[in-house]
C-alpha cells in the first residue's frame, strides 16, 4: 500500500493546471495555490478579451514566488484538451493537480432554446469537462488530484436552468467513474458545485427580482457579504480537495451556504 505521509499530499512543489484560470474563481486559486506552496500554475483562457487578465494572474503567480505561463484555447475540443496538457506538462516538467473551472450559464425556458444553444452549452460544460478528466488522468502524476466545478442547481428543482444544469449533470458520473478508474494510482476526483456566485456570470442571467431572492435563499445569507456565495468561500474547500482533502473521492460537494442541497 502507498504511503499516506504528508508530503504525497501537500501543495509544495506541485504544478496546477487552472482551466478557465484567468479571473473570477479561477484566478483567485491560482493565487490561492501560489500563496500556500505550488511551485507552478499552468493558466488557461478562452477567448482575446480574457487575455489581458490572464496576463495579470500570471504576474500575480509569479510575484507569489511560484512560476506561471497562460495558454488560450477553445476546450470544446478533445485535441485542444490534450494540446493544453501536453503544453503544461512540457512546460513545467509535470501536472500534479487539475482544476476545471470552465461553464456557460443559460437561463432560458426549455421552448426557447435553439438547437445551436444546446449543442453549445453541452460542448462547454459536459463535453469539455469528460475531455479534461480524460487527459488529467493520462497526465497527473500518480497522486494528484482533480476537481471539477458544477454547479448547486444539480441539487434543486427549478425552471428555467435545463441546458445548464442539465450539461453539468454528467459531470457527476463522470467524477464517479473517473475516481474508480484513477484510484489504483492515488488521484482523487471530486466535483464542487457552488451556490449563485457573486460574479458577472451571476448578474448577466438574472433580473433584479431574481437577485434579490438568490441572496436571501441561503441559510447563511444574511453571513455573506453579498448573500450569495463569495468565491473567496469556496477557494478554502477546492484547496483542501487538492491537498490533505485527497481521501475523499467520486463526490459532488455543493458550497452553497445552505442554498440547497441534495
Amino acid at each position: 500500500m502507498a504511503s499516506s505521509t504528508s508530503s504525497l499530499h501537500t501543495l509544495q512543489g506541485k504544478v496546477a493546471l487552472i482551466a478557465g484560470g484567468a479571473k473570477n474563481l479561477g484566478g483567485l486559486l491560482a493565487r490561492d495555490l501560489a500563496r500556500h506552496g505550488v511551485r507552478a500554475v499552468a493558466v488557461h483562457y478562452n477567448s482575446d478579451a480574457t487575455r489581458a487578465a490572464a496576463d495579470e494572474t500570471v504576474a500575480a503567480v509569479r510575484a507569489l514566488g511560484a512560476d506561471a505561463q497562460a495558454w488560450q484555447a477553445d476546450l470544446t475540443t478533445a485535441a485542444a484538451v490534450a494540446l493544453l496538457f501536453d503544453q503544461a506538462k512540457a512546460r513545467f516538467g509535470q501536472i500534479d493537480i487539475a482544476i476545471n473551472t470552465v461553464g456557460k450559464v443559460l437561463k432560458k425556458p426549455i421552448l426557447e432554446i435553439s438547437e445551436a444553444e444546446y449543442d453549445d452549452m453541452f460542448a462547454i460544460n459536459s463535453k469539455s469537462a469528460f475531455f479534461f478528466l480524460k487527459e488529467a488522468g493520462r497526465t497527473l502524476q500518480d497522486h494528484g488530484k482533480i476537481v471539477t466545478l458544477v454547479t448547486s442547481l444539480l441539487g434543486a428543482f427549478t425552471p428555467f436552468y435545463a441546458s445548464y444544469a442539465g450539461g453539468k449533470a454528467p459531470v457527476e458520473h463522470f467524477t464517479r467513474a473517473a475516481a474508480k478508474e484513477f484510484g489504483a494510482r492515488g488521484i482523487s476526483v471530486n466535483a464542487v458545485g457552488p451556490g449563485p456566485m457573486d460574479t458577472p456570470f451571476f448578474y448577466g442571467q438574472e433580473a433584479p427580482d431574481a437577485q434579490a431572492y438568490h441572496k436571501s435563499a441561503a441559510a447563511l445569507s444574511a453571513f455573506s457579504k453579498t448573500g450569495l456565495t463569495d468565491i473567496e468561500d469556496v477557494v478554502p474547500l477546492i484547496r483542501h480537495l487538492v491537498s490533505e482533502g485527497w481521501w475523499m473521492t467520486g463526490q459532488t460537494v455543493l458550497v452553497n451556504g445552505g442554498y440547497t442541497t441534495k
